[in-house]
């Protein structure tokens, strides 16, 4: 019978894996002397930053928090609380003038007045998608905002309006994953990526921006393995009781609401479920939602997957020049 029990994992033997992969690639594939992580307080970033030191040891791993506008104060809090226990060298850059130079909250705030002509930058915004248990649903995403003191309002996005703000925010994830490769080339040292395998396989991540690394260590686990994995691994407990965010928009948001169909619990089942061949019928009492429900995640799956073959698709040649 298909259960929960699929996910479990052998957490000693999945960290000394990854350990000792990270130990091969960074110093001997890849000829690098240490890490950069970027540091984001969540979880993800927290058993990379961790493995990396069980790996390389704390004076190999640099990590970084680069907040911004949106970025919440319990992310950096969070951060900082990881770096003070695994002993490693932090630096803080703060990519607000950066992105502020490059236009991008205002590129950001003029999308979002598409839909609220009234907009101000003392609204707080997300963008959310309609639930996928009620109906089949079209991917049309929709923002919600809110003005101070107000209910926050939800209107449908046009594509314009939604192209352009995710472009727009698209700077964050872009120039994070610059200032990473900064570090990493003036101390000759390589880039984690932090992506776990449900973001890499459905395209949750930007291309040349949290998408770019040089290896990435946990992009094999399922998120629900990866917390099974901090755990083990001595993650604070405040890292692992948070919900997955983007930190990405000024209102919380978790990634469900953003992009995956479901909580990550329940993505994971239907990942797994469908990647090896297990039924809706099947599936759904794990999951906890109806065989319906399922087909049409596993719908929202292959559609996902289509787009994700483009983030990670490499440039296109004329000629194919080979490795010579």
């Amino acid at each position: 019978m298909f259960s929960r029990d699929v996910l479990r994992i052998d957490a000693p033997a999945i960290a000394q894996e990854a350990e000792k992969a990270i130990r091969d690639q960074v110093f001997g594939t890849l000829r690098k002397r240490g890490a950069v992580v970027g540091i984001s307080g969540g979880i993800d970033s927290s058993v990379v930053s961790t493995l990396c030191v069980r790996a390389l040891g704390k004076d190999k791993v640099l990590g970084l928090f680069m907040p911004e506008r949106d970025t919440s104060d319990d992310a950096l809090r969070l951060g900082k609380m990881l770096a003070e226990q695994l002993g490693i060298e932090a630096v803080i850059e703060n990519i607000k003038p950066a992105l502020s130079g490059l236009r991008c909250y205002e590129r950001q705030d003029e999308a979002i007045r598409m839909v609220y002509p009234d907009y101000n930058e003392s609204w707080k915004f997300k963008i959310t998608l309609p639930s996928i248990l009620e109906s089949d649903r079209l991917n049309v995403s929709q923002l919600t905002a809110q003005p101070p003191g107000e209910e926050p309002r939800v209107k449908r996005m046009p594509l314009n309006a939604y192209l352009q703000l995710v472009a727009a925010t698209n700077f964050k994830q872009r120039i994070r994953k610059m200032m990473e490769y900064y570090h990493a080339d003036r101390l000759n040292y390589a880039v984690a990526g932090t992506p776990n395998l449900l973001e890499y396989d459905q395209g949750f991540f930007v291309k040349q921006g949290d998408g770019a690394a040089d290896f990435k260590p946990i992009a094999h686990l399922y998120k629900s393995q990866v917390y099974a994995l901090a755990e083990y691994i001595g993650v604070p407990a405040d890292i692992r009781g948070r919900a997955p965010t983007t930190d990405t928009f000024s209102m919380p948001q978790g990634q469900d609401e953003f992009y995956f169909a479901l909580p990550y619990d329940k993505m994971d089942l239907c990942l797994y479920a469908y990647n090896n061949k297990v039924s809706a019928a099947e599936a759904a009492p794990a999951v906890g939602i109806t065989p319906e429900q399922v087909e049409r995640v596993f719908k929202d799956i292959e559609a996902k997957r289509r787009v994700a073959q483009y983030l990670h698709a490499q440039p296109l040649l004329v000629r194919d020049q080979g490795h010579a």
